[in-house]
This record gives structure tokens, sequence and C-alpha cells, in this order.
């Protein structure tokens, strides 16, 4: 099983950005119990905007390490 699971992993990699974000919504639905779809359908939105933003350049990405220190940092002051 565990070559099969590696195959899929390897040919999921090989998708188009909108495949894998596709995909990624079916794998965490199948773990998680009942979703509210609406809630989902904000959500979506919001990381669709999100990525638009960050493909038009009106925000930019910061390495996880930075983004915990600033968010340490902000809840020290």
């Amino acid at each position: 099983m565990a070559s099969t699971v590696e195959q899929v992993a390897a040919d999921a990699l090989t998708l188009p950005s909108d495949g894998r974000a596709f995909l990624v919504e079916k794998l965490l639905g199948s773990l998680s119990g009942e979703v509210d779809s609406t809630v989902e359908r904000v959500h979506l939105a919001d990381v669709q905007n999100r990525r638009a933003a960050v493909r038009s350049g009106q925000s930019k990405l910061i390495e996880g390490d930075q983004a915990l220190r600033r968010a340490r940092d902000a809840l020290r002051q």
C-alpha cells in the first residue's frame, strides 16, 4: 500500500495548482465529519481571494518562522 500511496502523491504533485487544491479539499473532507456547506463556501472564497491577492502582488507571502515570530511579538505587546 505504501508504494501505491507514494505513487498517488507523486501523481498529485504533477497536477496544476487548481487540481491540487481541489484534491486537498476532497481529502480533508474525507477526514472530517459533516461540514457546514456555508462555512466551507465562505472559507473557499477567502482562500481564493488570498491567492488572487498574492498572485496580483497586492499581498506578499512570508516564511512560516517569520510569521510566527511576528505573531509572538504582537502578543507580547
